[in-house]
């Protein structure tokens, strides 16, 4: 049997926990910014890869959004399945591996927030068929909204210690260790499940300069590139990014040509 990535093993059975973990309390504010983008236009068809426990999902149907979630994980979607119900939304989740999605051109907007998916692969060609299959399913013209780590935070920062001042009531981070040569993150993480079994995983995640973020849209066809700050809960455009941001938030749109 093939042997889980750290990034499947880890959410086998963290529902719960995952929407007690600090960086979720910013939805509705994020989900601000995503209705901005979209014109709050309630015609538009979102994409939320990597959707976890279905929490911008969710808050973006309830405000009239046609939305699908696709995510790898079938315990994170069976809470966000609940969380819908609950709610009274009608959502289509869908258990997907995001460097395979089945859409061609079916929408409008695709939003991938918090790592959904994209930076954890263990291979840069793994998370850049990520970004090519997502292409694949938004319409021309359709627009692509998405955090990732920022790469030039490690370069003047501690990521060990920015885990360890941030830390909330999820997982913790240490033995960090940053490789220059590939900008990846190594570390051990722990994390208790909602069973309160404690893990211990060996994990890596990528970070990217904007630089290479611009040129991997580019190569995919998309224009209208833009980088900022991603603040929690605190989308926006006026926010310009810098050193000190631990994520970026890009924007982009697919071109018209582009399939």
């Amino acid at each position: 049997m093939k042997k889980k990535q750290w990034y499947e093993a880890m959410f086998e059975n963290y529902a719960n926990r995952y929407d007690q973990e600090e960086f979720t309390k910013g939805t509705r504010g994020e989900c601000d910014f995503i209705e901005q983008e979209a014109g709050y236009d309630r015609s538009v068809s979102i994409l939320d890869v990597g959707c976890g426990t279905g929490r911008h999902a969710i808050e973006l149907a309830k405000r009239g959004y046609n939305v699908s979630g696709i995510d790898l994980s079938e315990n994170q979607l069976k809470k966000a399945r609940e969380k819908a119900d609950k709610a009274g939304v009608r959502i289509d989740f869908q258990v997907r591996d995001a460097r395979n999605l089945p859409f061609k051109q079916e929408f409008d907007m695709a939003i991938m927030l918090c790592e959904g998916g994209f930076p954890l692969m263990e291979t840069d060609e793994m998370n850049f068929e990520i970004l090519k299959s997502v292409t694949r399913s938004l319409k021309s013209s359709g627009k692509f909204i998405f955090t990732t780590l920022n790469g030039l935070f490690p370069l003047f920062h501690s990521i060990e210690n920015f885990h360890t001042r941030d830390k909330g009531d999820g997982a913790e981070y240490s033995k960090n260790s940053f490789d220059l040569m590939t900008f990846r993150d190594h570390n051990i993480t722990t994390f208790v499940d909602d069973n309160g079994k404690k893990h211990e995983l060996v994990c890596n995640e990528r970070y990217y300069v904007p630089s290479e973020i611009t040129w991997l849209l580019k190569s995919l066809g998309y224009r209208d590139i833009e980088i900022f700050a991603a603040r929690l809960g605190d989308f926006s455009r006026d926010y310009s990014l810098s050193t000190s941001d631990y994520e970026m938030l890009v924007i982009a749109v697919k071109n018209q040509e582009y399939s």
